[in-house]
């Protein structure tokens, strides 16, 4: 049997949500397994953060460089500290690596990095990384990147706050005009806002329909008001939540943000957009970056920190 941790504990209330007693007894049956124990809160209704479980933790920015209205690139790259992440060299840094990528042709990260630096092609983009380093003094990251060409339409982006999300629509489209740009920004706002997995419902892996199936079930399984409840109440039960959920997950099935009537979906604006418009319009794909998402941050006591030098 796996020790059960202090900081183990803390980790996982902090991606669940759930009691420290609850998420002590979950990582006691998960043998000290995170993963497996948030599965064990989930199933037994006490996650109570589990939309939340990719943690916002590591500092740094995202930015996006647009070429024309058909091709863009993301970059996220990170700092150890927020002071860095404001300061305006990191920020340049970071533009110049966004602008990198909107002409790169590197199929992987590895391959990014081994590419001519586009401001200095005497270096590399890793050399040019690890000058910024010694300049800036704090340990920088690029850690991702994605570069978006639309050929049989148009793509817009959207950047909140000051470079936390960072997201790019492609639409294809046989109409690119003021109107049809402002509604792809429209829906990268709402993908940034709402954080969608799939464009579609058809875009649903079976895997991930049957691992959300089994959670809803196990849940709906200790509701007392569905104790002695007929099979089939039970199934339609389950089948409901999830229609719900792959709702929420889902870009064209989600209510757009800026309905007036609060009720028309991303899909029914999008066909308003292409009626007014005489075109043919739908959205291809969407990617989205959210600053350290998934990251765990360096958990910084400073006060300890300044004992030690003192007590030195």
């Amino acid at each position: 049997m796996a020790e059960i941790t202090g900081s183990m504990v803390k980790e996982l209330r902090e991606k669940t949500g759930a009691g420290l007693a609850d998420c002590k007894k979950a990582l006691g049956e998960a043998n000290g397994n995170i993963e497996e124990a948030v599965e064990i809160l989930r199933k037994n209704g006490q996650a109570k953060a589990v939309k939340k479980e990719s943690r916002i933790a590591a500092e740094g920015i995202c930015s996006i460089v647009c070429k024309g209205d058909q091709v863009a690139a993301v970059v996220e790259v990170n700092s150890e500290t927020d002071f860095v992440a404001k300061n305006e060299t990191f920020q340049q840094f970071v533009k110049a690596v966004a602008g990198q990528a909107v002409d790169s042709q590197a199929a992987d990260l590895d391959a990014f990095m081994e590419e001519k630096w586009v401001e200095d092609t005497s270096k590399t983009v890793k050399e040019a990384l690890v000058d910024k380093i010694a300049v800036i003094g704090e340990k920088l990251s690029i850690r991702r990147f994605q570069r978006i060409a639309a050929e049989e339409g148009c793509v817009a982006s959207y950047v909140h706050g000051g470079g936390r999300i960072g997201v790019i629509v492609e639409a294809k489209t046989n109409v690119v005009n003021d109107a049809v740009k402002e509604a792809l920004t429209n829906l990268a706002m709402q993908v940034a806002a709402l954080n969608p997995k799939y464009v579609a419902i058809t875009d649903i892996s079976e895997e991930y329909t049957s691992h959300e199936r089994e959670i809803i079930a196990a849940q709906i399984a200790q509701d007392p008001k569905m104790e002695g409840k007929p099979e089939n109440v039970i199934n339609g039960a389950v089948e409901g939540r999830l229609k719900k959920e792959l709702k929420e997950v889902c870009l064209l099935e989600q209510v757009y943000v800026k309905a007036e009537d609060g009720k028309q979906t991303v899909a029914q604006y999008i066909a308003q957009v292409a009626k007014e418009n005489n075109a043919e319009l739908s959205i291809k794909q969407f990617v989205r970056y959210e600053t350290g998402e998934g990251l765990e941050k360096k958990q910084e006591d400073f006060a300890a920190e300044v004992a030690a030098q003192m007590n030195a």
